[in-house]
């Protein structure tokens, strides 16, 4: 695992890329890190990411206490929390709000569809997590039966969420993410997506469970055979 100063460089890092690619604008979004089993450093509440620095990040205990810096933490962090407390494989959280992504959540829809090569290795089935009052505890209980089993998540009319075990992958997911939407809402308005067949998804999760064994799979909905 990367040092700490070196962690804190990666989050902010991450942060300006966020804004930059337009994940993010004003104080929205959040990142953090695992430092250790017991420690996590995440950004602060109320400050836009492009101006967070390294002093600016908090380290908390996974139970939330504060443990370091001048800061509070993202009113979102019970969220992190709660998946680095379900996930030990998970050692970064970056939650956004990626307008075309964000989109389909607005929109009530998950990325349930197996269509893109690239989001079934790279990312998997994104599932719609129902909404609830961002920075509550009832935000976090909504992750509960979705946190054990995928990557990536939509947030219902709030953004998206992706964990990795590095956070060069969750930032790459996310930014896979909002990339797959713009795809797949073009395909839409050209008027038909193509779905995979089951051998060809099969054969991307068997490539993705060699590749990332540690990330969890549970498939996509594959469209009824017609000759069954």
């Amino acid at each position: 695992m990367r040092g700490g100063l070196a962690l804190r460089r990666d989050v902010v890092q991450v942060c300006k890329r966020l804004y930059e690619r337009g994940l993010i604008a004003g104080p929205d979004g959040n990142v953090s890190v695992r430092l250790s089993a017991d420690r996590i450093l995440v950004t602060p509440a109320g400050m836009s990411k492009v101006d967070v620095t390294t002093d600016d990040l908090v380290e908390l205990s996974l139970e939330g206490k504060h443990l370091r810096g001048s800061r509070r933490a993202s009113s979102e962090v019970l969220m992190h929390l709660r998946i680095y407390q379900r996930r030990p494989d998970v050692q970064a959280v970056v939650h956004a709000h990626p307008p075309l992504a964000t989109g389909f959540a607005v929109a009530g829809e998950s990325f349930a569809s197996c269509v893109l090569p690239e989001m079934i290795f790279q990312v998997g089935w994104v599932p719609l997590v129902p909404y609830a009052t961002p920075g509550t505890p009832q935000l976090a209980d909504a992750f509960e039966p979705y946190v054990a089993s995928h990557d990536a998540f939509l947030m219902a009319n709030h953004g998206a969420t992706t964990v990795g075990p590095s956070l060069t992958m969750a930032h790459q997911r996310m930014e896979s993410l909002e990339h797959s939407a713009r795809i797949l809402l073009t395909a839409r308005l050209l008027g038909r997506v193509n779905t995979l067949t089951g051998p060809q998804v099969d054969a991307l999760i068997d490539a993705r469970r060699r590749a990332l064994p540690e990330s969890p799979f549970s498939g996509c909905p594959l469209p009824a055979d017609p000759a069954e």
